[in-house]
């Protein structure tokens, strides 16, 4: 992979070294074969697929949560709101910064999300009628540091572990933008990061002084060294609307910085097989994450 700067994660510089970093293996050449699909996923951890949605219909999602991003304030009113421009410091922001602007259940949003296409096509992965959570992660990431390594177990694992994460972006979105990546080979270390991947950042011990602490689920904050002890490689891509990266609770993965001029949009949503036990915390009318009715306190 060819980059003009150096890529950080989480602050901090990455290896590019073939050894230490490499892209994404595409599967979108047995998107309509389910075996060798199955096969990819347990192999690799994941299925990238470049091109599975019609590039329109992710612009036109595009242009409605920029709409909503500009009525709240976010965007700099100097540029197109297509184009997710930040809106600087020197112009006061309508909206509170730690509120959020975007809708969930936005119909534009839930139609390309929830719709026949990806139902289908987690019903053949998974191999029976799917269902996904109700709770839609809306990802507008401005400039600066992305996100640390971290499974989605920790978040999400009060029902089946059996859960596939869709990750979407909404523009393109090359390494300088903050695109996801995924630590190589990391799906099969579950035994040797059993500690972390037993926890659950909403439960607390009632046992112990001060209550309720917040719990990041990040593994580390440093991408660096967790690879040099992991092993593999980082993987991203060169990601373009359309494009699709499934994975399962149990793949490392991270994002890297956003070191453009604009933010990036991309969203997380949640499928397993419809018989299995769901979290309770992602479905129904009101989730949210880190809400005070999803803390469990328990006996240490």
């Amino acid at each position: 992979m060819n980059t003009i700067i150096p890529l950080k994660s989480a602050g901090f510089v990455l290896d590019l070294n073939e050894t230490a970093f490499g892209n994404l293996r595409r599967s979108d050449d047995v998107l309509v074969d389910e075996k060798a699909l199955r096969s990819r996923m347990e192999e690799d951890g994941y299925l990238y697929l470049p091109g599975f949605f019609s590039r329109d219909e992710v612009l036109e999602v595009r242009r409605e949560l920029c709409s909503q991003l500009e009525r709240s304030g976010r965007l700099d009113p100097d540029f197109p709101a297509i184009d997710a421009m930040p809106c600087p410091a020197d112009k006061t922001p309508l909206f509170p910064k730690d509120a959020q602007p975007i809708n969930r259940r936005h119909p534009t949003l839930s139609r390309f999300l929830f719709g026949d296409q990806v139902m289908g096509f987690y019903s053949r992965i998974l191999g029976d009628v799917a269902r996904h959570y109700d709770h839609t992660w809306i990802r507008a990431v401005a400039p600066g540091r992305g996100t640390a390594p971290h499974c989605d177990l920790v978040y999400m694992g009060r029902g089946t572990h059996d859960v596939c994460t869709a990750w979407i972006p909404y523009g393109d979105t090359p390494p300088k933008v903050g695109g996801l990546m995924i630590l190589e080979g990391s799906h099969r270390q579950s035994e040797r990061l059993s500690n972390y991947l037993s926890q659950d950042v909403d439960t607390y011990c009632v046992n112990r002084p001060g209550g309720y602490k917040f719990k990041s689920g990040c593994l580390t904050k440093n991408p660096v060294t967790l690879r040099e002890k992991l092993g593999g490689r980082w993987l991203t891509a060169e990601f373009k609307p359309g494009d699709l990266l499934t994975f399962g609770m149990k793949l490392v993965h991270a994002s890297l910085d956003n070191q453009s001029d604009r933010i990036r949009l991309s969203t997380d949503t949640r499928y397993q097989l419809a018989m299995h036990k769901i979290d309770p915390r992602w479905v129904g009318t009101d989730t949210e994450e880190y809400a005070m009715k999803n803390r469990v306190g328990l006996i240490c």
